[in-house]
């Protein structure tokens, strides 16, 4: 009887011991789900072997998360979308080549990067900013590999155009900037924003979990089933800086923005790869025909049953497009052969 009660007090004791770290991941999903997420991307970026760093450049403070060491292959840097953070490119990351080295830098004004004025959140003002980053951390050593996604594809694109003895290479995955041949559902919206002069949501910019679930139908094509609580979580995490995405929405609308990468695509002398999703309902496909027509040889890569998140919807064979078309150029890193 007494080693049947030792038993059972060892299993009370045991299943309490269990208990405290079960109930804490259901509080914490309940009560804080941002937390939870944060703690998400943390746990990823450890487990992809990512590191945090800081770079200051006179007052200014850029975050990024990087990897390896510049080697054989171009350095590569990835430049994340509209109100996004250096952590989108984490599922992408994970189907990259360990040795290689990567950056992913906040975005001016972005998570952990010093947020100033609108002149920085132009498309010319975040290229200045990138360029400092880019010289600040020596990446400009050799030539290295661009990315860039959505905005961050603008950006990518007029970089390449202003730096040109910078960059090797460069891949922009569904770029904004250019004047699409045929709409999308978010040109729509657009249009009803431009009629209602801006008292309109912004669809890109979700205050509650409805919104936030209605704007990540509109940029995957895939269906992700979020639960109620995560869609909250991710509310909770934007909420404090949707006056600053809505800044930087209209600035990156602006004239001198809205179409700056297709002003900038002669200028372009780095091979380029486009990637885009079939069914973007943001920026339209036939954007890539616009890119193709202005830079003849470029890459284009359409992915089949993908929308405008293919970093998220297609992170290993977009992975597996860019090391093809880095590889495909035959060179090391520096010594890639630019368009005449």
């Amino acid at each position: 009887m007494a080693a049947d009660l030792d038993m059972v007090n060892l299993l009370v004791i045991a299943g309490a011991t269990l208990a405290i770290p079960i109930l804490s991941f259901v509080a914490s999903f309940i009560l804080w789900p941002s937390a939870l997420i944060k703690i998400y991307y943390w746990y990823w970026r450890r487990t992809l072997g990512l590191q945090v760093r800081y770079a200051d450049c006179g007052g200014y403070r850029f975050c990024y998360s990087y990897r390896g060491k510049p080697g054989f292959r171009p350095s590569i840097l990835m430049l994340h979308g509209f109100s996004a953070h250096k952590d989108t490119w984490l599922t992408m990351v994970k189907y990259l080549p360990k040795h290689l080295h990567i950056l992913c830098v906040d975005m001016p004004g972005h998570e952990g990067t010093t947020r100033t004025n609108s002149e920085d959140y132009s498309i010319q003002g975040q290229v200045k900013r990138i360029h400092q980053f880019v010289e600040n951390v020596r990446l400009n050593r050799k030539p290295f590999h661009l990315v860039g996604t959505s905005m961050g594809g603008n950006v990518a694109g007029v970089y390449a155009a202003s730096f040109p003895s910078e960059i090797c290479s460069i891949t922009l995955i569904c770029p904004a900037g250019i004047r699409y041949p045929c709409e999308t559902k978010f040109d729509n919206h657009l249009q009803d924003l431009e009629h209602s002069h801006y008292t309109l949501s912004i669809p890109l910019i979700p205050s509650t979990p409805e919104e936030m679930e209605d704007m990540l139908r509109l940029c995957s094509h895939v269906r992700f089933k979020i639960p109620q609580q995560i869609l909250q979580g991710l509310v909770d995490v934007r909420l404090p800086h949707n006056d600053f995405y809505q800044e930087v929405f209209m600035e990156i609308l602006g004239e001198n923005s809205r179409y700056a990468l297709q002003e900038n695509l002669q200028l372009i002398t780095a091979p380029l790869q486009v990637i885009w999703g079939k069914q973007d309902q943001v920026v339209d496909v036939s954007g890539a025909v616009v890119v193709a027509e202005a830079l003849p040889g470029c890459r284009v890569d359409l992915l089949e049953n993908c929308g405008h998140s293919v970093v998220m919807e297609r992170p290993r064979r977009t992975a597996k497009l860019i090391m093809e078309f880095i590889i495909s150029l035959g060179t090391t890193s520096g010594t890639i052969k630019k368009r005449s």
